[in-house]
């Protein structure tokens, strides 16, 4: 098999991001040992750049302007975004994040790659909800839902610091208010969260 091959079958099933086991369902005739040996030859010539161990991007022959988000939900799953960047995605916050922020059932962890920082925090199974699929592109994305977005924001920034305070944050209130607040009960409610002083807030 050589790189024309690979790319083809890559880009006609939209895996521009792909792992070493991808690649062993498309070609479960060839051996490991040959592609880690192919990839090898393949990294060091830019046609693939390793996001992480045993994931990589396509990067030749054309750029494919890969979404960070996309990138984020492929580095660790099962996750979707949230946090920060979904925040800021909806205009909740007007910063834009300096690192990709996820959920994740998985361990909290850190990556850091060329497109920057990738961060996860760590949620219970019946946690892990209200999020959809965003189409940016040729790429589907899991991002959560604003209530979802906030919930999550709320809940790790108050379970850091009991003296969390509102007012610091930078807020959209006008976007807050056309969210569903049957939907921001409901989730809080997966956290044990009580959200009267940041109704109180608004």
């Amino acid at each position: 098999m050589n790189f024309r091959e690979l790319y083809k079958t890559l880009d006609k099933n939209k895996y521009y991001v792909f792992s070493f086991k991808d690649l062993l369902l498309f070609y479960p005739q060839e051996k490991r040992a040959g592609f880690k040996n192919m990839l090898y030859r393949w990294k060091n010539k830019g046609w693939i750049y390793p996001l992480k161990r045993s994931l990589y991007e396509i990067t030749y022959p054309k750029d494919f302007n890969i979404p960070d988000m996309y990138i984020a939900n492929n580095l660790y799953n099962p996750s979707y975004v949230s946090l920060e960047t979904a925040l800021s995605n909806y205009s909740i916050i007007p910063e834009v994040s300096m690192a990709v922020t996820s959920i994740t059932t998985k361990p909290t962890r850190i990556f850091k790659n060329k497109h920057g920082l990738f961060i996860y925090h760590t949620v219970k199974p019946d946690v892990f909800t209200g999020y959809y699929i965003e189409k940016q592109g040729a790429f589907n994305i899991l991002i959560a839902e604003p209530e979802k977005a906030l919930v999550d924001y709320i809940y790790f920034k108050t379970y850091r610091s009991k003296k969390f305070n509102f007012r610091d944050e930078r807020l959209d209130k006008d976007v807050i208010l056309s969210f569903n607040k049957k939907k921001l009960d409901k989730y809080a409610k997966l956290y044990n969260l009580d959200l009267k002083r940041f109704y109180a807030y608004l």
